[in-house]
């Protein structure tokens, strides 16, 4: 009788232990499932948010342009203003050439004159022209609906009628200070001059583009590879010197350190805003492996990339 008590104890005592060390268990694994969500919560939060475009939250300078030579940016600021995203939407703040326009509104004239519409009001800006003197102009606060799309923008001036007008956002780099990026830009030709020696120097072999003499062109470029997020500008600038062909890439992100080519590495020319190479040609009309280095991550990643060069879409550039 004594045996049977004792065994009876015994087998709940082993049922009590089971117990516990499954519980203790389940609260381990459900504890170990929770530090795994939550540090994927934690990268999610760290990693920057970017809209649709590419662009974090932050100031960019940018090109804005109309389709009226009565209506556009300031001849001090050559068609620049600052983009401003935040929560993913764009605002640009462009100051115009006088106080002839007293209001715009992000639409059509049309509803620009119906009830209830809310027009931009202007601000008073200070504007610095090349020969030192300044002046007071109007500028806007104009809600950026896409970038490199032609979006309505109405206006009304001193006489009380109001006009549509087709507008367009390009180019953004980071930045606020549109001085500074016009100031950058006679520096960078003279990077462009360092930057093409070098290049001609270097052991990469590029080609020639049959009846495509020395001098400035732009040329068609299409890209592939990578996450699909990074882009670069096209048509990119062209380059043709003893007859051998050198193109400017420009990326759509400033975390670009340096270029593959053939295995020779490439720097940046630039030493502000997205990232700019100088790259030698080495196939036109079929694609050409590159490798990016992008600190954009945690850490540098090198990417590779294929570049495919039209050749029947070079055109002269245009002269500034």
């Amino acid at each position: 009788m004594k045996i049977k008590k004792l065994s009876i104890i015994f087998a709940c005592l082993l049922a009590t232990v089971f117990a516990f060390t499954g519980c203790q268990s389940g609260s381990q694994s459900d504890a170990a499932g929770s530090s795994v969500e939550a540090a994927g919560a934690d990268a999610d939060a760290q990693a920057p948010k970017v809209n649709e475009y590419g662009l974090e939250d932050g100031t960019y300078i940018a090109d804005f342009t109309t389709d009226n030579s009565m209506f556009h940016v300031n001849e001090a600021n050559e068609n620049k203003g600052v983009l401003t995203v935040e929560n993913g939407e764009m605002t640009i703040h462009v100051s115009l050439q006088s106080k002839k326009i007293v209001n715009l509104f992000p639409g059509t004239a049309e509803d620009a004159q119906k009830e209830g519409a809310v027009l931009l009001e202007p601000t008073e800006d200070t504007v610095t022209y090349s020969d030192g003197i300044s002046e007071t102009v109007y500028g806007f606060d104009i809600p950026v609906p896409a970038i490199d799309e032609e979006f309505d923008v109405a206006l009304i001036g001193t006489h009380d009628n109001w006009y549509d007008h087709k507008v367009k956002v390009s180019n953004p780099v980071p930045g606020n200070d549109i001085s500074e990026v016009l100031g950058a830009g006679a520096e960078e030709e003279d990077l462009t001059e360092e930057a093409l020696s070098a290049v001609e120097n270097s052991s990469v072999e590029a080609v020639s583009i049959e009846g495509v003499e020395d001098g400035n062109y732009t040329i068609e470029v299409a890209m592939e590879g990578g996450s699909g997020r990074a882009s670069v500008t096209s048509p990119a600038a062209l380059m043709v010197k003893d007859g051998k062909a050198y193109a400017m890439i420009e990326w759509s992100s400033p975390h670009y350190d340096y270029m593959l080519v053939d295995g020779e590495k490439f720097e940046p020319i630039n030493t502000g805003g997205n990232s700019v190479f100088l790259i030698p040609v080495t196939a036109v009309d079929e694609p050409m492996a590159v490798v990016g280095d992008t600190t954009a991550m945690s850490e540098a990643h090198e990417i590779d990339y294929e570049l495919t060069f039209d050749s029947s879409s070079v055109a002269a550039a245009e002269q500034e």
